[in-house]
Formats: C-alpha cells, structure tokens, sequence
C-alpha cells in the first residue's frame, strides 16, 4: 500500500459535504447508491434472484468451482445500501474465490425494524440449505452493519438447531448497538466517514426504544460458542474499530477460531477501494483464501477449493 493511496483515500473521503440538514431515509438511500454503487465487473454474470423470500442478486464469475456458495449481506447501518450498491464488491471476492454469491436484500428500518434484517438472514441460510446445499459449501461475508448482521444470523442459526457454514468474513463489522466501544470517540477526528450522531441515528431507527445491548443486534454481547472460523477486517482509522476488536476477542474467548486484521491507517470498510488502493486488493485475496480454504473442510469426501486469483 503507497502512502499516496492511502492519503488521497483519506481526502476524498472527507471531501464529500455534509448536509445541514436531517435527511429521510429515502433521501440517504439515493444518495448512498449514486456516491458507492460500482458495477460488477464483465467476467461476472448478475442475475436477480429470490432467497429467503426476499430479492437477492446472484453474482457468478466465469471461473468458478461447482462447489460453494457465498452468502453476502451488504452494510448501510440497516437503513441503506442494497445488493446493488455492493455488486461489485461482492463480485470482486466471488471472483477471487472463485465462487457463486448472493446478496440479499434484506428489510431495512425505519420501515422493518429489528428483528426484520436478522430474520431475513437466517431464511436465506435457511433456504441455501433446503435447496441441498451443504452447510460445508457455504462462506458468509457481509460489510459494517451487514458484518453485524452476518454474525447475528450465524447465532440465530445455531439456536434454530441449523448446522454452521464453513466459515465467515467480516469487515469493519458494526457489532455493538450500545455504542460502547471507546474508538467511538477516540477515533472520531481520524474517521474520515462517521460522527457518533450518524450512528446514533442508524441505531434509533434500527432498534427504536428496543435493547441495544440484544445479542442479536450487538454481537459483542452474544455467546459466540459453536460459530464457524472467523475472519475479521478492521481500519485503524474508524470509529468501528473497538467493534471489530471485541467482536474478535469474544470469539476467541468463546473457542471460535478467529483472526483478525487492523489495517494501518485505513478507512471503514476500506475493501470497497479495491483496484485503486493496494490494501484493498491485498485484503480481498486473503478472505478469498480463508474462506475457500475453509469450505468443504467438514466433509471428509472435499478438500479445500483453491482460490481463482
């Protein structure tokens, strides 16, 4: 990574103007998907799909294993984002995995409020399985609160009595409703994103009068026993740090085997920069190998599926 990426990341990042005013959802929405949305790339076919009884887009790329499916849950603080602002980071890793994705569009607040996105997650999980997939052919992955949301459906498929997927991948995960983490306010000046209020709005539409601290909402809190090998991606230089943190040391705590990666000097969710920030790139290819190396691991008759790229 040059440090002239990184600083013009930095800047551009800053550059863009904050409204004066309180903007409805709707108008967050649009302005999220013209300021992130990147198509997937021409290798990569999009189609759309229904998952769990909700739109989905299914990304494959022309090189791909027929083993293994990625379950892709988008970020946006529960409130925006969809499948297509992500496609081409979902694109981006299925293709370097060389595996089939599907991004769910999953309900959104304030008009869906918690439970509704937690709910969603696990019937997509829920319907790659009874569709005959195996537990070991699938990898979850998701970005800020879609990272949250990743780990919220691994549990609540434990407590169904489903069986885990191969492994997970998160970045920058938004794992704790309370906004307890002290990077909540020590990183603030050096997250390039965020202020607390913008969280603390996301949070309020997301949970209401609800329990911020609810396992399902806040992850740090949960009993993470029994959850699949887990890979946690960080920048140094974001608020979510002390989520990503916790999160990983929960696991660990909980006999989950977990890695996690701070990377210096970055961004939240800095993997979306891929082809104009070398770290990004870089970090892509090390999921795509942590989550193929994981798949089919469980099954005696598999043996780990080597990454396309």
């Amino acid at each position: 990574m040059s440090r002239q990426q990184r600083d013009a990341l930095d800047a551009l990042l800053r550059s863009v103007p904050r409204s004066e005013t309180r903007r409805t959802p709707e108008q967050q929405r649009a302005d999220f998907a013209a300021a992130l949305t990147r198509p997937a790339p021409a290798d990569v076919v999009t189609r759309r799909t229904v998952l769990g009884g909700r739109p989905a887009l299914e990304l494959e790329p022309a090189e791909r294993s027929p083993h293994g499916r990625l379950l892709y849950l988008h970020g946006g603080g529960y409130v925006i984002g969809s499948p297509d602002t992500h496609a081409g980071l979902v694109a981006e890793l299925a293709r370097r995995a060389g595996l089939r994705a599907v991004s769910v569009d999953y309900r959104m607040a304030p008009e869906h409020p918690f439970p509704a996105a937690v709910d969603d997650g696990l019937a997509a999980y829920r319907d790659l399985l009874a569709a005959g997939t195996d537990a070991q052919d699938i990898v979850v992955a998701g970005d800020s609160a879609g990272g949250g949301l990743s780990i919220a459906t691994l549990l609540a498929a434990r407590d169904a009595g489903l069986p885990q997927p191969a492994a997970a991948a998160v970045f920058s995960p938004w794992a704790d409703l309370t906004l307890s983490g002290g990077s909540i306010r020590s990183k603030e000046a050096a997250d390039p994103i965020f202020i607390e209020a913008d969280l603390r709005e996301y949070t309020d539409l997301y949970l209401g009068t609800g329990d911020r601290a609810h396992p399902l909402a806040s992850p740090v809190f949960a009993d993470l026993t029994g959850l699949p090998p887990l890979l946690v991606q960080v920048g140094a230089n974001e608020m979510l740090l002390d989520d990503a943190v916790r999160l990983a040391g929960r696991a660990g705590a909980d006999d989950v085997e977990v890695t996690l990666e701070i990377a210096s000097g970055l961004p939240h969710v800095f993997q979306h920069h891929y082809g104009r920030l070398d770290e990004a790139d870089a970090a892509l290819d090390r999921v795509a190998r942590f989550l193929t190396t994981h798949l089919g691991a469980g099954r005696p008759d598999a043996a780990p599926l080597e990454p396309a790229h």
